[in-house]
């Protein structure tokens, strides 16, 4: 991970930064929750090709506030069996 970094043509998914200042490691859990939000089969792939099932599950587990879809954020707890309390799911919620 430390070589790879954000693909220019991703700077879509990050309108509000310059995606050269995006860290890997550092903004994780942003990085992620745009891509599980916005992103279409390619960005898709890089992410699971970046970050592991693990890292993944816990940026959903602990969603950040404000930022998901309602339907993105139901869709990928299904898909990993991820239960949130309906306080913290809401939280998540983009309005």
């Amino acid at each position: 991970m430390a070589r790879m970094k954000i693909p220019k043509s991703f700077q879509w998914l990050f309108w509000s930064y310059k995606i050269e200042s995006l860290d890997l490691k550092r903004d994780k859990d942003y990085i992620i929750s745009q891509v599980l939000n916005y992103g279409t089969e390619k960005e898709l792939k890089w992410l699971f090709k970046v970050y592991s099932e693990k890292e993944i599950k816990k940026a959903i587990k602990n969603p950040r506030r404000g930022v998901w879809f309602r339907k993105v954020l139901n869709f990928w707890t299904k898909i990993y069996n991820i239960k949130l309390k309906k306080k913290v799911f809401e939280r998540a919620i983009f309005r």
